[in-house]
């Protein structure tokens, strides 16, 4: 009988060990080049929310190792914090069986040179009883040595005359969007987001509404040098501005009017008037032709001999002088169609977490048709550690109700069991 138990106890003791896993890797400083010692590194589970399930620290080499719990069939996230930064390790979520993970992390400051707005994006539809908008800003950190600016109010931006804000979003380098809601910034309809800004494109997105009546006067004033500044708006509704000089249509691109280095202060009044919404089958054949930032959109600004349909033309044995821009704006395009998605945010973070939850599944593939199945579950999980995230720190802070937690997570919870599912059949 004791050998019967002896033995049973040594297969259970055999099973634990061949489930149980190390989570080893290392982290690297992309500031100085070298290993980063010191750093705390935690372990967070998929399975039931986003969980610590273990910590550590790094060595003096930037090597890490967290014994991970005895589940083969749960995705994990490593995140790294430096200087009150988190960092995640790349590639996303590491799925069942992987155990190495390799992060990046950048020394921090509070001013950091080389940060660039390379685009604002300002998004107009109405359906007759309110104008809705949404910005998007791009924001490009080319710091040497590479930084990251930390703070509050890393980056602000102007809202026009009457606009409520609907919610907001933000996708660091690499990442997927989040929901992360602005802040007043002093000043009359200025706003800004508390959001460090990692080496890398960082884009910001504002969705609101204002009243309409069938016409509207939109007057931005940059707060910074802006590349390119764009206003969208779709068919039925027209796009008059006060300087005619000033703007230029995007070659093949109906209702997109661009503004190239604009300046702060500078007036770029407009105005819009009639009807008119954005179509779903046509965002999605943009946001397909724009890919996701990749070689998809440089193949679409072949042509040189396009011309502008308004504003200044291009002589005629020369390249569109909007043509090298075409890459970049043709990007940041395809990303608002793609984002948009995002914009029955509601007008509560809770609302938004519930849309999210639902909807990330449906826009991740749009923007990642062309790779395989287990590619799309990889950025579907990469979204929802984000959104987990999110709604374990909204419960700690008594932003939402208990019951509103438990409905939010077993969405997302719900999600990410499917996306497991289908990378392990």
């Amino acid at each position: 009988m004791k050998r019967n138990i002896a033995l049973v106890a040594s297969l259970l003791l055999a099973a634990g060990f061949a489930f149980a896993q190390t989570i080893t890797g290392t982290v690297t400083n992309g500031t100085t080049g070298k290993p980063a010692a010191g750093d705390e590194v935690t372990l967070l589970s998929l399975s039931q929310g986003m969980q610590e399930v273990g910590s550590s620290k790094t060595d003096a080499q930037g090597k890490f190792s967290i014994k991970a719990p005895a589940d083969n069939k749960v995705p994990h996230m490593v995140r790294v914090t430096h200087e009150g930064v988190s960092y995640f390790a790349r590639g996303g979520p590491l799925m069942p069986g992987a155990t190495t993970a390799e992060v990046t992390i950048y020394d921090a400051a509070k001013k950091v040179e080389g940060i660039a707005q390379t685009v604002e994006v300002d998004r107009f539809q109405s359906d007759g009883s309110q104008l809705q908008g949404i910005a998007l800003f791009a924001l490009q950190n080319q710091s040497n040595p590479p930084r990251t600016l930390a703070g509050v109010e890393t980056f602000q931006f102007a809202l026009p005359d009457g606009a409520t804000i609907d919610g907001g979003l933000v996708r660091g380098p690499g990442g997927q969007p989040i929901n992360l809601q602005p802040t007043e910034s002093g000043g009359k309809n200025r706003y800004a987001f508390d959001y460090a800004l990692k080496p890398g494109e960082t884009q910001f997105q504002v969705s609101y509404h204002m009243p309409y009546s069938g016409k509207a006067s939109i007057s931005p004033k940059p707060l910074a040098d802006v590349q390119h500044f764009v206003v969208m708006t779709p068919q039925g509704m027209t796009f008059t501005p006060k300087n005619a000089q000033r703007f230029q249509s995007m070659p093949e691109q109906q209702g997109v009017m661009v503004a190239t280095n604009a300046k702060p202060g500078e007036d770029l009044s407009f105005t819009i008037t009639g009807t008119g919404v954005f179509q779903a089958e046509g965002q999605q054949a943009a946001g397909g032709a724009g890919g996701d930032g990749g070689g998809a959109m440089g193949g679409g600004g072949g042509g040189g001999e396009n011309r502008p349909g308004g504003g200044l033309g291009a002589p005629i044995d020369s390249n569109d002088p909007l043509y090298e821009y075409r890459a970049v704006i043709l990007g940041v395009f395809a990303l608002v169609l793609v984002m948009g998605g995002f914009y029955v945010i509601g007008k509560s973070n809770t609302a938004g977490l519930k849309t999210a939850a639902a909807g990330v599944p449906a826009a991740v593939p749009a923007s990642a048709a062309v790779h395989a199945p287990a590619d799309r579950n990889s950025k579907l999980l990469d979204a929802m550690k984000d959104e987990l995230f999110h709604l374990e720190l909204d419960r700690q802070q008594g932003k939402i109700s208990q019951e509103e937690y438990v409905k939010a997570k077993a969405a997302l919870d719900e999600t990410i069991k499917r996306a497991v599912a289908r990378t392990n059949s």
